[in-house]
């Protein structure tokens, strides 16, 4: 029998239930498919890249970092950004390069469940700090538990998944003033944040430690093509080609993003509606009595149930599948489109009727 690593034995396979149901608001993804234009814009694209498949692509993929780089603005250039196949890819990657053996990591919890996962694949060690109990974070708290343990990287998902809840200035300020070693901020649903909530973008000249991390999986609709990318200092993005794969983004990917940035207008014009669909289902919820956490996601997180799996399940029975993740009393559902959203809710009704 071939064993797999002692320390790794008692892991399962991360990822949500892929379940064939009617409605699927589980896996955050952007309801609204790539439009036309966008469609025919990705096809020429990939046709033009066809012909020239026996040979390598761009192994630095230069062309799409400067367009991701033009996207994020804040005088970013292509030597400040990073790409790769999704924003779980960077995260890896960033693990590889500066965490290890012999290295910590920490996060704040609930948090995003790969974070601690990908820790422990690449043999760095994990902290655990609890957020508040309104999932918020107080920065003296975060600044506290950094100096106890002295990380080689903090992670600090804003908006946070699976809660929602987008980080003050404030508190990333802290937490970058106080590490010792990078400082991630997850923003793979920053395009999602209330009018007004700021990037930690506009940190990146003050702290040339932090890395913020984003995706095409959601705003963009491009979940499936597999591309995430990071913004930080040049000198951390070529400490990260010490450990990228040879050629790791393919042709294809790299024609795929460059074609949906360049018509960026279209599939973010989803993110308008999602917004208003989104605050309407907070209200929605607690108008029910249920406890919701503040969203700045294309998700909501919602509860407090005595036994989330009976709502879970009753919910499945009636087509619509939702996440069970995050705290043990809650629920978290993605904001779809609004025949779905009417779906949600008369299926929890009849389960909350129960």
């Amino acid at each position: 029998m071939i064993n797999i690593r002692d320390d790794l034995s008692d892991l399962t396979p991360y990822g949500a239930p892929q379940i064939d149901v009617p409605v699927r608001l589980n896996t955050n993804e952007n309801p609204y498919p790539p439009s036309p234009r966008v469609v025919r814009a990705v096809a020429d694209a990939v046709a033009e890249v066809a012909g020239t498949l026996n040979r390598y692509p761009d192994r630095d993929a230069v062309e799409l970092r400067k367009d991701l780089a033009d996207y994020l603005g804040h005088g970013l250039t292509a030597g400040h950004v990073w790409a790769a196949n999704g924003s779980n890819e960077i995260i890896q990657q960033l693990l590889q390069a500066f965490g290890g053996p012999g290295r910590l990591a920490l996060g704040f919890d609930p948090g995003y469940s790969m974070h601690p996962l990908v820790a422990r694949v690449t043999c760095t060690g994990w902290v655990s700090a609890a957020r508040d109990e309104d999932f918020g974070l107080d920065p003296e708290r975060a600044v506290a538990v950094i100096k106890e343990h002295r990380p080689h990287l903090v992670f600090l998902t804003s908006p946070n998944n699976p809660t929602g809840t987008a980080a003050s200035m404030a508190l990333i300020e802290a937490v970058c003033a106080a590490a010792p070693g990078l400082v991630v901020i997850d923003e793979a649903y920053a395009e999602f944040a209330r009018e007004g909530t700021p990037s930690a973008l506009t940190l990146l000249p003050r702290y040339p430690q932090l890395v913020v991390t984003r995706t095409m999986s959601k705003a963009f609709a491009l979940a499936g093509a597999r591309v995430g990318y990071l913004a930080a200092a040049p000198e951390v993005v070529e400490k990260l080609l010490v450990v990228r794969l040879p050629y790791h983004l393919s042709a294809v990917t790299q024609a795929v993003a460059r074609a949906a940035l360049a018509l960026a207008a279209e599939p973010l014009a989803t993110v308008t509606s999602l917004r208003k669909e989104r605050d309407g289902l907070v209200a929605w919820l607690r108008q029910r009595g249920l406890s919701v956490a503040d969203s700045d996601a294309n998700f909501v997180l919602f509860g407090e149930f005595g036994s989330r799996r009976s709502v879970w399940q009753g919910l499945l029975d009636r087509g619509v599948l939702v996440r069970e993740v995050g705290p043990p009393r809650w629920l978290r559902v993605t904001v779809g489109r609004p025949e779905e959203m009417v779906a949600f809710r008369i299926a929890l009704e009849e389960v909350l009727a129960l």
